[in-house]
């Protein structure tokens, strides 16, 4: 519920103007105090008569108001959140360039309060590579928040992205802001992404993950109200916003950021560790040589952080969840983990031509606890780092039985995965 709750809507000029009626009557019926602005191009799609009806307070349209000199300065000082619907590509554009030449930019860049943004434009200047890049840049940014766009038909005739979404979802997600944080007060440490091994100062060894259920899994746990610490190896993804973001290379230097980042509540090992690293490193790169058809490297065992983590005395997290991505006999060999590395959970996927894992976007998992075995279905993986989020979140509130007293056991030898 938004119960007085103050929100701050500013209506640019796209045909979806004409949903903020519906917007405004659904932000108040849920107890929100709702003030607008209006800029001068959503006058042509919506007038402000319509929406000075709905508001209590007086709609803003002007910058320089004789009685209101300063609206842009302090209309978000009294306001608990900024709604941005439509946000056409213009708006989008002055966001990324701090541009301030009406109301609604200039008091965009003179909040201090957070914002819902909700795209809303044809779908050629979404698909627009300036657009893109634009949106990706506000993607970044911690204070920001992006809904959609939705896909379907337009007010044009054309189909694809650029639909904004519908009232409720505005709606749900501005509730969803204002909601208990269950992992408030919490820490969490993730791994991410791959190591890399050098050999010389130009070869190195390494796999082929991405980091991207990592990064999902760190977005969610913020989400939820964590402080989170995400310790990534080589990606070509950006930092996820509100995520203190650590890089690292290889499995000794992503051991030594994990340590760093203890004490923590909650450990999640979702990085694909080299369980191999040269036991040299030349200083120069290995030239072939004239008749030389092979080459040998001796090769020695990495450290194996999630036993390190999971079997600590002194520093174990008190959840701690490791990743296991196998060719075959997932469940044995998940299984094996689960019970060699102190562990309290182990997300278990089958890599293969039908699921491919690692740089894809979709993810087939299981949950392998000390209680049992859950499988999920195929999904993308930002929905398996919300299942994630969900086993944390009903640990630490519904005492489940993850966790067990992994001293009292004698624990076979670790397989380095």
């Amino acid at each position: 519920m938004l119960n007085g709750k103050r929100i701050l809507l500013i209506i640019s000029g796209g045909i979806a103007a004409v949903k903020a009626p519906a917007l405004i009557s659904l932000l108040q019926k849920d107890g929100a105090e709702v003030s607008a602005i209006m800029t001068k191009n959503a006058e042509e799609f919506i007038t402000p008569l319509a929406i000075n009806s709905l508001t209590k307070e007086k709609l803003r349209t002007e910058l320089f108001d004789p009685k209101d000199p300063m609206d842009h300065i302090y209309l978000t000082r009294d306001t608990d959140l900024i709604i941005v619907a439509p946000a056409t590509a213009n708006l989008m554009a002055k966001m990324v360039q701090g541009i301030a030449d009406d109301l609604a930019s200039a008091t965009l860049l003179a909040k201090n309060k957070p914002a819902l943004i909700a795209p809303a434009m044809n779908v050629e200047m979404w698909d627009n590579e300036a657009t893109q890049a634009n949106y990706k840049t506000l993607l970044k940014r911690a204070d920001l928040t992006l809904l959609g766009p939705a896909v379907g038909s337009m007010a044009c005739g054309e189909t694809g992205a650029g639909r904004m979404v519908e009232p409720e979802q505005i709606l749900a997600a501005a509730q969803a802001h204002f909601a208990p944080k269950p992992l408030a007060g919490l820490k969490a440490a993730i791994t991410t992404g791959p190591t890399v091994e050098p050999i010389d100062p130009v070869r190195y060894i390494s796999n082929r993950s991405s980091g991207k259920q990592g990064d999902a899994i760190a977005r969610e746990l913020q989400r939820l109200g964590a402080d989170v610490t995400l310790v990534s190896g080589p990606t070509s993804l950006p930092d996820p916003k509100g995520v203190n973001t650590v890089r690292v290379e290889s499995a000794k230097q992503m051991l030594a950021a994990c340590k760093e980042a203890l004490p923590a509540d909650i450990f999640i090992a979702a990085a694909a560790v080299a369980d191999w690293t040269p036991a040299e490193v030349a200083d120069k790169k290995m030239k072939k040589q004239p008749g030389q058809d092979t080459l040998s490297i001796d090769l020695v065992q990495n450290p194996d952080i999630l036993k390190t983590i999971g079997t600590s005395e002194t520093a174990r997290p008190r959840l701690v969840i490791g990743f296991a991505a196998e060719t075959n006999d997932v469940l044995a060999n998940a299984t094996k983990k689960l019970n060699s590395k102190g562990a309290d959970m182990i997300v278990a996927n089958l890599i293969d031509g039908e699921n491919p894992a690692f740089g894809s976007d979709q993810n087939q998992v299981y949950f392998l606890k000390h209680s049992g075995t859950e499988q999920l279905p195929k999904m993308g993986k930002d929905e398996v780092a919300k299942a994630i989020g969900a086993q944390v979140v009903a640990f630490f509130h519904k005492s489940t039985p993850l966790q067990r007293d992994f001293r009292a056991e004698t624990a076979p030898a670790a397989d380095h995965k």
